[in-house]
């Protein structure tokens, strides 16, 4: 069975629908490139934010629940995800962040890197890492965000468990990672090192409160497979191992399955195909809501219970 390669997306709650837009369309510089709703909830929004085209590996997409409480950041979850970023970048992205109202944390290091964490407007745990090697993505030229100090897709997950041992056999038995080290209870796992977002990390907390769920939380992580043949292998052999997986769901642009692993964080096996391009051109990409076919007949009723949003102009950030 091929090794997974990396993350395929992330997936987030957040509650203000605009706010979120604005922050990470014209913040982050990261292209809203599918407006869609909540497939099991259809009056809610689901946003795809992206480099241009929406590469593998680089899509955070939320959930917009207004009404949803804050979250509470513990254990059982996925605490925080980390973007790849130029280096010499962080000192951008710090003025940048207290521009926007967001105060980051120091900069400091991690296995070697340095790295710039804050909370995004919903309080989600956000990290911007300088990396040598970035990996390929297709750049938004009319972002707001310079190439010289744009994020490239992901860099890392970071999980908070109680127990690392039951996870650390799941990503090595099962998904073909490889243990890289420890530091300061922070345990790394790797698969294909060419591949953005092919890191894991958990870091082991024993005994910690248990995160509770709401806005800011991190709903699932999805690894990815690059077609619906090698999903199934994953099905089946994640099946036999005693996890309870779902059957395939289509989320239009990509299939699905999930299943959750033993802390207690929903993972998903997503496919490369069909991709974001499969219902608009590039340059339409984000443009106009988008439903699945079962869902257009009930189109009327669907717009008229989302809240209007609007993509404001970018203004292009200057390059020192």
């Amino acid at each position: 069975m091929e090794p997974i390669k990396g993350l395929h997306h992330v997936t987030a709650v957040a509650r203000d629908p605009q706010r979120n837009v604005d922050f990470y369309r014209n913040v982050l510089g990261q292209r809203l490139v599918k407006r869609t709703v909540n497939f099991d909830s259809p009056d809610t929004y689901h946003f795809y934010f992206a480099d241009e085209t929406g590469t593998p590996g680089s899509v955070l997409t939320f959930f917009a629940w207004g009404r949803t409480g804050l979250g509470v950041r513990g254990n059982g979850e996925t605490n925080a995800v980390a973007y790849n970023v130029p280096v010499g970048s962080l000192a951008f992205w710090e003025e940048r962040l207290k521009q926007n109202g967001i105060t980051p944390e120091p900069v400091r290091t991690r296995f070697g890197q340095n790295l710039l964490a804050f909370a995004d407007p919903d309080g989600m745990g956000v990290e911007l890492v300088e990396v040598d090697a970035l990996p390929a993505i297709q750049h938004w030229e009319d972002g707001p965000v310079p190439r010289s100090y744009a994020l490239h897709a992901f860099h890392s997950v970071t999980l908070w468990l109680d127990e690392v041992e039951p996870t650390a056999e799941l990503l090595t038995g099962k998904m073909g990672y490889r243990f890289a080290g420890v530091e300061n209870d922070r345990h790394r796992f790797v698969s294909d090192a060419s591949a953005p977002g092919h890191i894991v990390d958990i870091l082991h907390r024993p005994g910690r409160m248990q995160a509770g769920f709401g806005a800011g939380s991190i709903h699932h992580i999805a690894f990815r497979v690059p077609d619906d043949d090698a999903q199934v292998q994953y099905q089946t052999s994640l099946s036999a191992a005693g996890f309870r997986v779902s059957p395939v769901m289509d989320r239009s642009y990509f299939h699905s399955i999930y299943f959750r692993e033993q802390g207690g964080v929903l993972f998903e096996i997503a496919t490369d195909t069909p991709g974001f391009l499969r219902d608009e051109t590039k340059a339409e990409l984000g443009e106009a809501l988008k439903l699945p076919e079962w869902q257009e007949v009930n189109r009327a009723g669907i717009e008229a219970s989302l809240a209007p949003i609007t993509l404001k102009p970018v203004e292009k950030a200057g390059v020192a």
